[in-house]
């Protein structure tokens, strides 16, 4: 079925239906779930679909606008709305210290990174305090949108001494790796996570709704002899992820 006949409203706006852009809203969103609306491909313009519908194009705003909030389309400045590719939904143990290269790896989804900062710089005052460095020391940062099998699930900001990595330029694919192979890879670590709305830019980046939630974790990284490692502040995609722990009954 094309896409005028779909949403002909003869077959689906009801008088008494309820609101008529929640019933276009829902229309829409079943058009996405039957593959009438391809995943990745574009919606018709709003005047397109306001004629098709006989609807105003304030309603079709209104209807397209809650589709954005729900995640199933992606509105692009410039570009128009695409539907949106299905999110993965990731349980991610609390007990493992793994990178996120090998959490996709183990889940059989290939990721990759797009870079957003990488270099030496002067620390932050947060940096100093995180990594318990001098205020003369120099930090290797390694910013990146992290993406599995293309969908983007969370954007990392790490934060290293110089002494730990002395080229952030060296780190390809997994920061881990490279830190393993000069027999610096962290052994434990402390996390601290917290909710958030997704303030427009980094909603951009993760192709969500600004405003939409996420997750923010702070980590802090140690070697077996307790120097710290790395600080890292991520931002994850609250509707990709469910943070797992395991909780034992404490003998008393």
């Amino acid at each position: 079925m094309n896409i005028t006949a779909f949403l002909n409203p003869e077959q689906w706006l009801q008088q008494g239906g309820g609101p008529r852009y929640v019933q276009l809203h829902q229309r829409l969103s079943e058009g996405v779930a039957q593959g009438v609306l391809k995943t990745g491909h574009s919606l018709p313009p709003e005047r397109e679909i306001a004629t098709i519908t006989q609807l105003s194009r304030v309603t079709v705003r209104k209807a397209i606008q809650a589709l954005a909030e729900d995640g199933i389309i992606i509105q692009r400045q410039g570009s128009g709305s695409f539907v949106a590719h299905p999110t993965p939904q990731i349980d991610q143990s609390l007990s493992r210290l793994t990178s996120f290269s090998e959490d996709m790896a183990r889940r059989g989804m290939t990721s990759s990174s797009i870079w957003l900062e990488r270099g030496v710089f002067m620390p932050s005052p947060d940096e100093v305090l995180a990594l318990a460095l001098s205020q003369d020391a120099s930090v290797a940062r390694l910013a990146r949108l992290r993406t599995a099998d293309g969908r983007p699930m969370a954007i990392e900001r790490a934060s290293l001494s110089t002494q730990m990595l002395p080229d952030p330029m060296g780190v390809d694919t997994s920061l881990y790796d490279a830190l393993e192979a000069t027999g610096l890879r962290p052994v434990r670590a402390l996390q601290r996570i917290s909710a958030l709305n997704l303030d427009e830019k980094n909603a951009n980046l993760l192709e969500v709704a600004p405003g939409k939630a996420g997750l923010r974790i702070e980590r802090t990284s140690y070697l077996t002899d307790g120097r710290i490692v790395e600080f890292t502040q991520s931002i994850y995609r609250a509707d990709a992820y469910n943070f797992v722990a395991e909780l034992r009954l404490a003998k008393e």
